[in-house]
């Protein structure tokens, strides 16, 4: 087994943010399942002691915060939901109701970062959903809600201020990772 493979794994699944299945970790770090299952139990022995710990259910495994954190966490969540968005917050979000379906790793591209956390703050306010891809069974489409066309005071996103505009910007930065995943096959 590869020294590094829980590290690995712990970078993967904290990049992620969403379960991910043992082989899908396995192909991601080109190792195989039984490797991928060592690196586990060494990873969550690590993790004894933290505030995070790994949740398995069959064969999906993610990062979590422990429930002993559970009152420090609640309390953080319920900051997120009464105060104001962060400025990144705000970009992801612009970026949702713009395009209207969206992929995280279309958001991540176009942001230049990982947007994990920024969705996550987004869908717990209920601003965003999401849905299964159709496309990747391994990842989601996020779209804005009904509730924040009614807020916003929109009934379609292109009412959306300078959207012919903004949605050219972002669906040639969409055709440029396009194009730049088929060169990479």
């Amino acid at each position: 087994m590869n020294s590094n493979l829980p590290q690995k794994i712990e970078a993967l699944l904290f990049y992620k943010t969403d379960a991910l299945s043992l082989g899908s970790i396995a192909k991601i770090l080109g190792t195989n399942a039984s490797a991928i299952e060592e690196a586990l139990v060494i990873l969550e022995n690590s993790l004894e002691n933290r505030g995070i710990g790994l949740i398995r259910k069959g064969d999906e495994v993610m990062l979590s915060t422990k429930k002993e954190m559970g009152e420090m966490i609640e309390k953080i969540a319920k900051e997120e939901l009464e105060g104001e968005l962060s400025k990144a917050s705000v970009e992801t979000l612009a970026i949702i109701l713009y395009k209207g379906s969206v992929t995280k790793s279309e958001i991540d591209y176009i942001r230049g970062v990982n947007s994990g956390f920024m969705l996550r703050a987004l869908l717990i306010r209920g601003l965003i959903e999401k849905t299964a891809n159709p496309k990747d069974a391994r990842g989601y489409i996020y779209s804005p809600t009904i509730d924040l066309y009614q807020y916003l005071g929109i009934s379609k996103k292109e009412e959306l201020p300078e959207y012919e505009i903004l949605i050219k910007s972002l669906n040639d930065i969409s055709e440029i990772k396009s194009s730049e995943e088929n060169t990479e096959k």
